[in-house]
């Protein structure tokens, strides 16, 4: 049953070190205000799983809060490389970390897989390709009804999950509008949920049907927090702060510059930051 508690209450309730953690959302609803708290929390020896590591995963890793990401595609979307998590991955600062590569569709199954109270995902798929080679994860069945040999992964079950969405019911209800990523299945795999939304209403009478609410009984607790998803975007509320990733790229080239911007920017400030940034989108 889903509570209302502030940014800090959630994350402290929720993530503990050494954690499977799941920040998910694709191209908007990214949760950075989640992520953000998490940093200045402290929280250490986290494994991240996410589909497209972006912005958060790279400060998270290049603030030394991960051990081990596993995730398909990096990139700073649409500029380029995450510099912080290539940093760690190439000298190990500030710390070494392990990283587990797939495919898109390999993490939609594995998480499909842990929503579905299954051990692994099996699917078609890395036929012809070479990552198995470097991914001990990766194995293959051969199905019992036809012989056809199968791709097989281990299914995601994280600790907890993070995700933003737009609102939520004074019931603890959760709606997500726009693009849906694997939002609903990373809250059906993992163990905790925590969703940050833009705000609360009373119920959800009168929305179409066939948009995609998390029940309650879905989610452990809701923060609050006008723009947490910035610099991507919320549909319906803001837009995507393309000059934020732009200016990302230079700020994360330079390890000073990089800590200078996170101290300022992320350990100094509080999540209320976030809906000043979105103002002007």
């Amino acid at each position: 049953m889903a509570t209302f508690k502030s940014l800090h209450d959630c994350v402290a309730e929720n993530l503990s070190d050494g954690d499977v953690a799941a920040f998910e959302g694709f191209t908007h609803l990214i949760p950075h205000a989640a992520g953000h708290e998490a940093i200045r929390q402290g929280r250490k020896d986290l494994t991240l799983i996410r589909m497209t590591p972006d912005v958060i995963y790279d400060q998270m890793i290049g603030m030394g809060l991960v051990k081990k990401v596993i995730f398909s595609y990096a990139g700073n979307p649409g500029v380029g490389l995450l510099r912080r998590m290539r940093d760690a991955i190439e000298n190990g600062w500030p710390r070494a970390i392990e990283t587990v590569e797939h495919s898109h569709a390999a993490m939609a199954n594995a998480y499909e897989a842990g929503a579905s109270g299954l051990p692994c995902a099996i699917f078609r798929g890395y036929r012809g390709a070479e990552l198995a080679r470097v991914n001990p994860d990766i194995k293959s069945v051969t199905c019992p009804f036809t012989g056809e040999e199968l791709a097989a992964i281990p299914a995601h079950r994280p600790d907890v999950a993070f995700i933003h969405a737009q609102k939520a019911s004074r019931r603890g209800d959760v709606l997500i509008e726009g693009i849906i990523g694997v939002q609903k299945e990373v809250a059906l795999a993992a163990k905790r949920v925590v969703v940050t939304v833009e705000e609360v209403v009373e119920d959800f009478d009168g929305i179409h049907p066939n948009l995609c609410v998390l029940p309650h009984w879905t989610v452990t607790a809701i923060a609050v927090v006008p723009g947490g998803a910035h610099p991507s975007y919320t549909h319906g509320y803001y837009a995507r702060d393309n000059a934020a990733y732009l200016e990302w790229d230079r700020i994360s080239a330079d390890r000073e510059l990089f800590t200078a911007w996170m101290k300022a920017n992320v350990l100094e400030v509080g999540p209320d930051v976030f809906a000043e940034r979105v103002k002007d989108l």
